[in-house]
């Protein structure tokens, strides 16, 4: 009975939230058309509601821990659900992601993502997708803020082995810069399909900075290691067996 009552409560809350999205969307779209901070106040907006309609609508706290980063950095995200897109963006001053191209052709979120700076990757082709990333963010260099990156390439649910893919890495060493990893155990209570949204605290936590000119391959290897460890660490706290691997 439990069960059927926090579903239907998801029900609403799911419906809610994409409803809000256009909504949202429309009524910030004056001050996106005109400027990118026009469109990152939208963007920011729709966060902060998620957040607090999750909250009371099927009792899903959100915490972000560790201290966002600011300035011109590299962000290399876990990716486990939709919310940790929204509690990363939402903490940051000038957040921007490396997107799949197919999100252009999503309504309101295509264009936002463009007017907030995100760089369409066509996830074909491996080394034409890489080499054709780093063109796309070198040209957008004079865009300032956080470039964020999720390291597995997709959304791995919790417990689940997935690589880490090469791309950032690249990334992290044609740009020069500092890197922030982000470990989160979201995947727990907002999983990667279905409608079923659990109560809880889901956590988005920014760890030590990985400072720049590290190979490629050293950055790599710290990279996985200290984003599994944390995620592992707030998947423990969450109450889910990390030891029982898929």
């Amino acid at each position: 009975m439990r069960y059927a009552v926090q579903w239907l409560r998801s029900l609403v809350f799911v419906g809610q939230m994409y409803a809000m999205l256009p909504v949202v969307g429309l009524l910030y779209m004056p001050a996106a058309i005109l400027s990118r901070k026009g469109a990152v106040r939208g963007c920011k907006a729709y966060c902060r509601w998620v957040r607090w309609s999750a909250r009371w609508m099927v009792g899903l706290r959100t915490e972000v821990r560790g201290t966002p980063p600011e300035g011109q950095v590299l962000i290399a995200s876990k990716h486990q659900s939709f919310l940790d897109i929204l509690l990363i963006y939402s903490e940051l001053p000038a957040g921007r992601f490396i997107m799949k191209r197919e999100i252009l052709w999503t309504p309101v979120i295509g264009l936002y993502g463009m007017r907030i700076g995100c760089i369409p990757v066509n996830r074909g082709k491996r080394g034409a997708a890489i080499k054709k990333m780093v063109q796309d963010v070198a040209r957008g260099a004079q865009k300032p803020g956080q470039l964020i990156i999720y390291a597995q390439g997709t959304r791995v649910a919790p417990g689940v082995k997935a690589p880490y893919k090469i791309g950032v890495g690249v990334l992290y060493e044609q740009m020069g810069v500092t890197c922030v990893p982000a470990a989160t155990n979201v995947g727990v209570f907002w999983p990667k399909r279905g409608i079923y949204r659990k109560p809880g605290l889901a956590v988005v936590e920014f760890l030590e900075p990985i400072e720049a000119g590290l190979g490629k391959e050293v950055f790599m290897t710290r990279l996985e290691e200290e984003v599994e460890t944390a995620s592992d660490a707030l998947l423990r706290e969450a109450g889910f067996p990390v030891d029982e691997r898929v």
